[in-house]
């Protein structure tokens, strides 16, 4: 097993926990992206610097990791682009109808001990195994 496996994740993780504590600490927020974002796209006089910077860091380190470590952003699709344009519109939805996303939920949610967000975190868990087992059955993964 390569090192790379479990460093990156731990590494990944430890940097996504530091900047939702220091979001909550400093700014009183929670890291929650769907909602930053959609404080971004319908803006509140005075609440949308914070986010166009949370949103930049996100890119950046994107952009940082592309850079020094591009093998970690492998990515091997099967179907067309429009697949996925659909599963990213069905996500943003979601996140809707949920009230936020896994960031806000499963993050910040079950780290303040939120019973809404562990619920909504066991929804999305639940939720995405019923569907990886629907596409296996149906021949689409495999």
């Amino acid at each position: 097993m390569n090192i790379d496996q479990f460093l990156m994740p731990l590494i990944g993780g430890a940097l996504i926990g530091l900047s939702a504590s220091l979001l909550l600490l400093l700014k009183g927020r929670i890291f929650g992206v769907s909602g930053i974002l959609g404080g971004v796209l319908i803006p509140k006089s005075g609440d949308t610097a914070w986010r166009v910077a949370a949103l930049g860091g996100l890119v950046a380190a994107g952009i940082l990791l592309l850079v020094v470590h591009p093998e970690s952003l492998a990515v091997v699709t099967h179907g067309s682009h429009w697949r996925y344009i659909a599963a990213g519109l069905l996500v943003g939805f979601g996140t809707q109808l949920g009230s936020g996303c896994t960031s806000g939920h499963g993050v910040c949610g079950i780290s303040r001990l939120s019973p809404r967000s562990i619920a909504a975190t066991l929804t999305f868990i639940a939720a995405g195994m019923m569907m990886v087992a629907f596409m296996r059955t149906i021949g689409v993964l495999s």
